[in-house]
C-alpha cells in the first residue's frame, strides 16, 4: 500500500508524506537525539538511551521488517522535516490489529509548524485503511511537549509502564 499526504503547513508551505527511502536514512537517525531532549529517569542516562533508540531505529531501518513502516515529512523543496515510524501490532487484550507509533519525530527547528499534527493524522488514515483497533504509542513523563500534543490528538494514558532499576 503507498499512502501520500499531502497538506498545508501553518506558514503557507506545503508538506508531502512519503515512504522514507534508503537516502532519508541519515535524516532519520540524525533525529535520535530528539528522544532524549528532557528530562529522563533518573535511572536511565542520555547518553545510554541516546545510543538505545538510535539502534532500535537503524535495526528497522536495515532490517526491513514487514511490520514496520517509516515515512518522511517534506516540504515543497523536498527538504525533510520529520518522520513518522509506525509498527503494525496485535492488541494484547483483544487480538485486534493495532498501529503502534513506535518513533515521530520533527527536525529541531520546525517545531509548532503543524508537522507532527500531520504525521499523527497520517498516522489514523494508515491504521483505518490496514483495519486497526487503535492507534498505541509511548512516551517519557517528562516530555510535555509531546504529550501536549498526542493529548490534543485525542491520545489518552491506557497503561502506566513502572521501572526500578535493580541494585
Amino acid at each position: 500500500m503507498v499512502l501520500v499526504y499531502a497538506s498545508r503547513m501553518t506558514d503557507n508551505a506545503a508538506i508531502t508524506i512519503r515512504a522514507a527511502r534508503s537516502s532519508d536514512h541519515a535524516f532519520i537517525l540524525g533525529l535520535a537525539e530528539r528522544f532524549v531532549a528532557f528530562e529522563l529517569p533518573p535511572w536511565r542516562g542520555h547518553d545510554e538511551t541516546a545510543a538505545g533508540v538510535y539502534r532500535d531505529i537503524e535495526r528497522h531501518l536495515h532490517g526491513r521488517p514487514e511490520t514496520s513502516h517509516f515515512f518522511v515529512a517534506e516540504s515543497e523543496a523536498g527538504t525533510p522535516a520529520g518522520f513518522l515510524h509506525l509498527q503494525s501490532t496485535v492488541d494484547f487484550f483483544t487480538g485486534a490489529p493495532n498501529c503502534h507509533i513506535s518513533d515521530v519525530a520533527v527536525a529541531p527547528g520546525l517545531d509548532g509548524r503543524g508537522i507532527g499534527s500531520r504525521l499523527l493524522a497520517f498516522a489514523d488514515t494508515f491504521a483505518k485503511r490496514r483495519g486497526c483497533r487503535f492507534v498505541t504509542l509511548s512516551v517519557f513523563p517528562a516530555n510535555t511537549r509531546a504529550r501536549a500534543l498526542y493529548e490534543r490528538h485525542g491520545y489518552g494514558v491506557e497503561l502506566v509502564r513502572m521501572a526500578k532499576a535493580v541494585e
